[in-house]
């Protein structure tokens, strides 16, 4: 017989902290964390554009590492913490990468904007003051065909030295 589908997907019970908030989800195994993130969840912050982690869009943070989230499956996401650019406003207001960004002119269409807010984020759980050209390959992870990166370069090199408490302290990279 030709034509037959499996219609029985496989679920996987996972339990993961998003936003410092406790999800229960069953998810199919094959789901992505981008997917799992804007589909059943309706964080939409997270943007998807080449779904083959070459352009960064769709960046988030798992544990403190920023994750290309196209690339990673929503079961591996069990036991684990997920930040993503919907949790860097302090309530209303811009948290100090997100008001840099704005007044280094470092948004065009947008597009990119939580891949390098993301990205950042991650660079400062590394801890230590990274300089123009450590940025720079940090965030060469996200493709940009708007703003020629200097000004993204520029927001974040700002943000790091007024922030200086960002780099020791990885709760305070939400301010």
């Amino acid at each position: 017989m030709t034509g037959v589908e499996n219609t029985s997907e496989l679920l996987v019970e996972t339990v993961t902290t998003v936003n410092g908030r406790e999800v229960r989800a069953s998810v199919p195994a094959r789901l992505h964390v981008a997917d799992f993130l804007r589909q059943h969840l309706g964080l939409t912050g997270t943007h998807v554009g080449c779904e083959q982690g070459a352009c960064g869009m769709c960046t988030v943070i798992v544990d403190g590492e920023a994750v290309k989230s196209c690339l990673m499956l929503a079961c591996q996401l069990d036991g684990r913490s997920v930040r993503t650019v919907e949790d860097l406003a302090e309530g209303d207001e811009l948290n100090g990468l997100q008001q840099a960004f704005k007044e280094e002119h470092a948004l065009q269409c947008g597009f990119c904007s939580p891949g390098f807010l993301m990205t950042a984020t991650a660079l400062a759980h590394q801890g230590g003051r990274p300089d123009r050209a450590e940025i720079r390959e940090e965030i060469a992870g996200v493709l940009c065909r708007c703003t020629g990166y200097d000004t993204v370069v520029t927001a974040i090199e700002r943000w790091f030295a007024e922030h200086p408490q960002a780099v020791t302290d990885p709760i305070a990279t939400q301010g």
